[in-house]
């Protein structure tokens, strides 16, 4: 299967449009609000429904800063000296550029839920718990937008494998990382409208010639860009020259998202100490990315580090020690128990 999937819902432009990418996290926030909403109502634990509009938006300026922040320091810090003339000028911003990271996220929500207990009286770990039970859905959607927009690719699979995609977006990458293979896209510049000669006068030119480089850049966003607009010729012609790889942002959606999600719903049926649910999180959420990265490719300039694992595993291992200790220290907490969505009964929650 060749990918062939748009980025963009409608698009005004080339470049310009509403993207599924930002749809998700719109998705991914209603999605946590209605979920709130209705923990709220049942657990009575102090917090009202009117609250839980200004706490969402908390948690997305929360989730949006500190998931940008978090690709920045964690993945390439270089974007925070780099600047150019155009919008948005600096790299920090340049969201297109590597996007968010979701341990990054994770931390601009803790900040969040700080400020918000501190705001209204309630305790900062029922707020933790009710992001982690509304995250994974946000989660869900947001790397069902990774695989539409063809990102976070998984590494090679089997030819015969089953579910293998192949990704056109994986030529972006072969000027810098395969370069020999560019070669062989002449039959489908050719489909595309290009010229076959005049692609390999450029391939040629590529090393000494910046206009050269502009022209290939430019040619592999139309491929690109043709194969998601439906031309099926160029698909074809692509398919024999792609690496088939993992759908691995369809298995995170499914681990990191509706699995976690199913497993703290059903955990919190019950009572539970405030941050029982975030503690549970937490430790799913870190094995689950630790083994879903053995399917994902890392970032092209980061690569495989110590013991052959990736930059996101080594984060995930120490997000999974943080875990297991917050489930010991505040399973042994004296805190009183936060009605579970299927048992009710009247109790207030204070700052903890």
């Amino acid at each position: 299967m060749v990918h062939d999937l748009s980025p963009f819902i409608i698009k005004f432009s080339d470049d310009f449009g509403l993207r599924w990418y930002g749809f998700s996290y719109v998705l991914g926030f209603i999605a946590a609000y209605f979920m709130m909403v209705w923990l709220v109502r049942r657990q009575k634990a102090g917090m009202t429904v009117d609250q839980v509009g200004d706490f969402i938006t908390y948690i997305a300026f929360g989730t949006l800063i500190g998931g940008r922040l978090g690709y920045v320091l964690f993945y390439s810090p270089d974007l925070l000296w780099k600047f150019k003339a155009d919008f948005p000028f600096w790299g920090a911003l340049a969201v297109n550029e590597g996007g968010m990271a979701s341990h990054g996220g994770m931390i601009g929500i803790v900040v969040a839920c700080f400020l918000f207990a501190r705001k209204i009286g309630v305790s900062r770990l029922y707020l933790f718990d009710l992001c982690a039970i509304s995250g994974p859905i946000g989660v869900f959607f947001g790397r069902i937008a990774n695989f539409i927009n063809g990102e976070l690719v998984g590494r090679p699979a089997p030819v015969d494998f089953p579910l293998a995609v192949k990704f056109p977006q994986d030529i972006e990458s072969w000027p810098t990382q395969d370069f020999e293979r560019l070669r062989g896209l002449e039959s489908v510049v050719d489909k595309v409208g290009g010229s076959r000669d005049q692609w390999l006068e450029w391939v040629d030119k590529f090393r000494f010639d910046a206009s050269a480089r502009d022209h290939v850049y430019g040619m592999l966003k139309t491929i690109v860009m043709q194969i998601q607009e439906g031309n099926q010729a160029a698909k074809e012609a692509i398919a024999p020259l792609l690496t088939p790889r993992h759908p691995s942002q369809l298995y995170a959606a499914f681990g990191e998202g509706l699995l976690i999600f199913v497993v703290l719903f059903l955990l919190w049926r019950s009572p539970r100490k405030p941050g029982f649910i975030t503690s549970v999180f937490i430790v799913l959420y870190a094995i689950i990315r630790i083994t879903g990265e053995f399917f994902r490719t890392p970032d092209a300039h980061i690569g495989f580090q110590l013991f052959g694992l990736t930059r996101g595993q080594w984060l995930s291992i120490g997000m999974l020690l943080i875990g297991l200790f917050l489930m010991v220290w505040w399973g042994r907490s004296g805190a009183t128990m936060i009605n579970g969505w299927g048992r009710m009964r009247s109790v207030k929650i204070g700052r903890r």
